[in-house]
């Protein structure tokens, strides 16, 4: 299978970046022209990690952000669904574990904090993620999304649009081993909620102290949330 559908059922998203798992990280590299490493610093600093933290970084696809998180000292788990992208991170030196983010296989408050970075617009029910993440975090504990969004300023999201829906399949066709996977990511992208809507849903969650701050001009954001005491 060459890509998923935006009907996004579990099996078709995994078996999709299961294919492209061998030149993800590179991949994603050139097409956010290097942007990516300065996102996953922002993630891990959001987080506000410690040693002693137990954080759950799903979606983790290759590890590649789970190792940046645990530059913090904190404990960080790598889950995905995608076998083949946790394979292709076998290497990294982090605990890695098969998870659907709608039925994540851990107990009820066992994290410090969690992360998703660009994996929540791939999930089939955001609002039942939400309630997974919620469930399993501490009292107290932190969630951050990374997410691409929407520029906040009208010529560039113009600019960035016709990048999404021209170039970037273009651009995969050179260096990704599933260029039409690259498409649906366009298509996912425009059909994301914008930044207050996707705040919103972490509030009706029942996330607090919802906030979000805008990477590289609204193309990516992070939201952080609270989960009450």
């Amino acid at each position: 299978m060459s890509r998923a559908s935006l009907a996004k059922e579990p099996a078709d998203v995994a078996a999709m970046f299961d294919g492209v798992a061998g030149r993800y990280d590179l991949t994603n590299t050139v097409l956010s022209f290097g942007q990516d490493r300065g996102w996953r610093t922002a993630t891990r600093k959001a987080l506000a990690l410690g040693p002693g933290d137990v954080v759950l970084d799903l979606a983790a696809g290759t590890a590649v952000s789970t190792v940046e998180l645990a530059r913090s000292g904190a404990e960080c788990i790598a889950a995905d669904f995608s076998l083949g992208m946790l394979k292709a991170g076998a290497g990294r030196p982090v605990p890695k574990v098969a998870a659907d983010a709608l039925h994540l296989p851990f107990g009820d408050e066992t994290f410090d904090a969690a992360t998703i970075s660009f994996g929540l617009r791939n999930v089939a029910d955001v609002d039942v993620a939400f309630a997974e993440l919620f469930r399993v975090l501490k009292p107290g504990g932190r969630v951050v999304i990374c997410e691409f969004s929407t520029p906040v300023f009208n010529p560039m999201r113009v600019v960035y649009m016709e990048y999404l829906m021209k170039a970037l399949p273009a651009v995969a066709t050179k260096v990704s081993s599933n260029p039409e996977a690259y498409v649906y990511l366009a298509e996912s992208i425009r059909e994301w909620p914008d930044q207050p809507a996707l705040a919103q849903r972490m509030r009706d969650a029942g996330f607090n102290e919802v906030r979000w701050r805008n990477l590289t001009f609204g193309i990516t954001a992070l939201h952080r949330g609270i989960k009450p005491r």
